[in-house]
């Protein structure tokens, strides 16, 4: 994958929800190869605003195995590590 940039569109209610599902959808995919543990950051484009989001891939680890946070946040944590299943 050196060099190679990847697209997918998903539809989430969350940035990392988006995260996740654009990972599975790319992971998916016959073509695109496995994505490797190093990879750093993950480029979120929403569509209705112009707005681009950056994520690094360790703080959206951490934040999935991270335990507690607000009845929110923890429904949200599951839903994702669902997606990424």
């Amino acid at each position: 994958m050196d060099g190679i940039e990847h697209t997918a569109r998903v539809s989430a209610s969350t940035l990392y929800e988006a995260v996740a599902l654009g990972l599975r959808a790319i992971k998916k995919s016959s073509w695109a190869g496995e994505i490797p543990e190093g990879l750093t950051n993950v480029k979120v484009h929403i569509l209705d605003d112009p707005i681009e989001h950056t994520v690094q891939m360790k703080v959206f680890r951490n934040w999935i195995s991270r335990e507690g946070g607000s009845p929110s946040d923890r429904a949200t944590q599951l839903k994702v590590r669902e997606i990424l299943r």
